[in-house]
């Protein structure tokens, strides 16, 4: 039975890509150097088949596959493992939910239905029915843009009362929703941003970490970010994530997660792969050569 608790949630999380090869294959050698680099990074979770994992173009061989190698590369180390299992329909995710725990999963995040649009009211029986299944840990994922359905922070607050729910991954562009939640939910439950760009300023408002696509490239830096952020030395900490607007920048010249899987097949780390209707990146980065290089310091590191 897993011990996480909302206390676990902290620091940064990486949303870990799928490394694949030219044809859609996935590399799971490369996979696990990815995992390993995590670990020395000691990044506190890594989330396996997140958005940034292509968790909508991997069959349910290939999840379990992943997890149950992430499971044991990150025993006995200080990194957790957490599986998104979202789907449209309750039954599955309950389903996914299970076959995390056989794995050996720390925890579940659960994006929001997508493409049905829902209420309010259907978002949170949503949830219930899924907790009331769950031998795992629930972390909520809220993405509007990607999902078309927004839980507001009333409904996160309701749910936040259920034991079986320790936490929520917030990627909403509303930019006072991270105040909006402190104010309503205890402080036995994690808020985490989804938004690289803005994680710092959420932490400032009193989120506890991010779930972080730009951790797949600069997990060290992202880890110590979060770091000062929890010392309180938030002057350090602007300074670090100032040196990261570029990424940010890079991150967001094309839908997640093509250009993340361009940079770190441009660093050495993976090969060029990506599965359809994504399209392998083609274009101009700006200052790519610089990043490039401060990629492949910290895969030293």
């Amino acid at each position: 039975m897993s011990t996480l608790t909302a206390k676990d949630l902290y620091g940064s999380m990486t949303a870990l890509l799928t490394p694949m090869s030219s044809d859609g294959q996935i590399d799971y050698d490369q996979w696990k150097n990815l995992l390993h680099w995590q670990i020395r990074a000691e990044t506190t979770a890594v989330i396996v088949a997140g958005t940034t994992g292509e968790s909508a173009l991997l069959n349910i061989d290939e999840f379990q596959r992943l997890l149950e190698i992430a499971v044991k590369c990150c025993q006995n180390t200080k990194t957790k493992v957490i599986a998104q299992t979202g789907h449209i329909k309750t039954c599955d995710v309950i389903l996914s939910n299970e076959l995390a725990h056989k794995c050996g999963a720390d925890g579940v995040l659960i994006v929001t239905p997508y493409y049905i649009r829902t209420t309010q009211q259907g978002m949170q029986k949503h949830f219930e029915k899924i907790a009331a299944a769950s031998l795992l840990p629930i972390i909520l994922y809220n993405v509007p843009t990607r999902t078309q359905n927004d839980m507001l922070p009333k409904t996160t607050a309701v749910l936040a009362k259920n034991p079986k729910v320790i936490g929520i991954k917030e990627a909403s562009v509303d930019k006072d929703r991270i105040l909006e939640l402190v104010k309503l939910i205890p402080h036995d439950f994690a808020i985490l941003s989804g938004n690289d760009d803005t994680f710092l300023e959420s932490m400032g408002q009193g989120a506890t970490g991010v779930i972080s696509v730009a951790s797949n490239l600069r997990p060290h830096l992202i880890q110590k970010i979060c770091t000062y952020m929890a010392l309180g030395d938030v002057i350090s900490a602007k300074k670090c994530n100032s040196s990261l607007e570029n990424l940010y920048k890079m991150l967001s010249y094309q839908p997640n997660p093509i250009p993340v899987k361009y940079l770190l097949q441009q660093s050495g780390l993976i090969g060029e792969g990506i599965r359809m209707p994504l399209a392998w990146f083609e274009g101009n980065m700006t200052g790519l050569k610089s990043e490039i290089k401060k990629i492949i310091e910290e895969i030293k590191l």
